[in-house]
C-alpha cells in the first residue's frame, strides 16, 4: 500500500520561476531549485553551502533534446562557480542538502552514483555525465539510509518539475512479481498505476501501457510507412523527429520502434503509429477488449 508524503515548497521570491525550497515533512532532507541568473543569491542560502549532490537541467547542443548533468560537492555553492564559467548548456540547478551535518563525501558520492545509474536507466534526458561514477564504500546502516535518500530526492525532484529519475513503466508482465495466476487491467491498473493495451489497425500491429503520464509504445511495435494528408503538422514532426532520433528504425523492410517512448495521449501516439489523424482513445484496446474510452468512462482514474 502507498503512503502519502506532505511536502512543502517555499518561493522566495514568490515567484514559482524564482529560487524555491522544497522539503518532505519528517525529512532531513532538502532541497533547492534555482534558475541559472540567480545562482550567485545562493551565496546566502546555507543549504547551499553544506556537502550533497545537484541536477543541472538545459538542453543537449549536439541533439537539441532536454538535458541533465548529475554532480555532488562538499560545498555545491563553490562548484556552481565553476559550472557557470565552463559549462553553457544549463538554465536551472536542482540542488539536496541535509539539514543536519550528517552528509559526509562518501555520502554524497556514494548518491552521486545512485542518480546517475537510475537518470540513465530511465532515459527521460541526455545524460552528460561522461562517465559512471563509482558508489563509495559505506557501511550497511549509511547505504541504507542513502537508499531511503534517493527515494526522496526522487520524488521531491518530480515535484520541482523534472521526471528525471522516474522510470518509464513496463508491460505488466514485467511488473508483476508473480503472475502465476492471470492478472486482470482493473487489477493490474489498481497494483501498479498502468495498463496494458495494443493498437491493431490499418497493418500496423503495436503494444503499449497506459500510465497517469500519458501512453507508452514499447519496443518492437509497428509503424505505418505510409503518412497521409490528414496527420497534422505537429504529429507529423514528431514522427519525424522520433526517426531522426533512432527510436523508430526501419528493420526488414518494415518501420518499427526500438526504444519505448511517451506519447502525452493515446491519440498522439495512435496518430503517429499509423500516419493519419485518428481518435487513439476508441483504437487502443485493453486486454478484455474495451477500448482506453470505455475503460475511463467506467473508473475514475488510473
Amino acid at each position: 500500500m502507498s503512503i502519502g508524503k506532505t511536502i512543502r515548497i517555499f518561493l522566495a521570491s514568490g515567484s514559482v520561476t524564482g529560487v524555491r525550497h522544497a522539503e518532505i515533512v519528517n525529512w532531513t532532507g532538502q532541497a533547492l531549485s534555482c534558475p541559472r541568473p540567480q545562482v550567485k543569491s545562493l551565496s546566502s542560502w546555507e543549504e547551499a553551502l553544506k556537502p550533497g549532490v545537484y541536477f543541472l537541467f538545459g538542453d543537449d547542443p549536439e541533439s537539441g533534446n532536454s538535458a541533465v548533468y548529475i554532480g555532488e560537492a562538499e560545498n555545491i555553492y563553490d562548484r556552481l562557480q565553476h559550472h557557470l564559467n565552463n559549462k553553457d548548456f544549463w538554465n536551472e540547478v536542482v540542488l539536496f542538502s541535509s539539514k543536519d551535518e550528517n552528509l559526509t563525501k562518501a555520502h554524497v558520492k556514494f548518491l552521486e552514483s545512485k542518480l546517475v545509474q537510475l537518470a540513465k536507466q530511465a532515459s527521460r534526458q541526455v545524460t552528460l555525465n561522461g562517465n559512471d561514477p563509482q558508489a563509495s564504500s559505506l557501511p550497511r546502516g549509511d547505504r541504507a539510509a542513502m537508499e531511503e535518500f534517493v527515494i526522496n530526492i526522487r520524488t521531491l525532484l518530480g515535484v520541482l518539475g523534472h521526471k528525471t529519475l522516474e522510470p518509464i513503466t513496463q508491460p505488466a508482465v514485467a511488473r508483476i512479481e508473480s503472475n502465476t495466476q492471470p492478472v486482470s487491467p482493473p487489477e493490474v491498473a489498481e497494483a501498479n498505476q498502468a495498463i496494458d493495451v495494443n493498437l491493431n489497425m490499418s497493418g500496423v500491429n503495436a503494444t503499449g501501457v497506459l500510465t497517469n503520464e500519458g501512453l507508452v509504445v514499447l519496443e518492437g511495435s509497428g509503424v505505418s510507412d505510409k503518412v497521409k494528408d490528414s496527420l497534422s503538422v505537429g504529429y507529423r514532426a514528431l514522427r519525424e523527429k522520433l526517426i531522426e532520433d533512432g527510436v523508430i528504425v526501419e528493420k526488414g523492410g518494415k518501420l518499427e520502434f526500438v526504444r519505448k517512448h511517451i506519447f502525452a495521449s493515446p491519440s498522439q501516439a495512435a496518430a503517429v503509429l499509423v500516419g493519419y489523424s485518428i481518435n487513439g482513445r476508441h483504437s487502443w484496446k485493453l486486454l478484455d477488449g474495451r477500448s482506453v474510452k470505455e475503460f475511463e468512462e467506467g473508473r475514475d482514474s488510473i
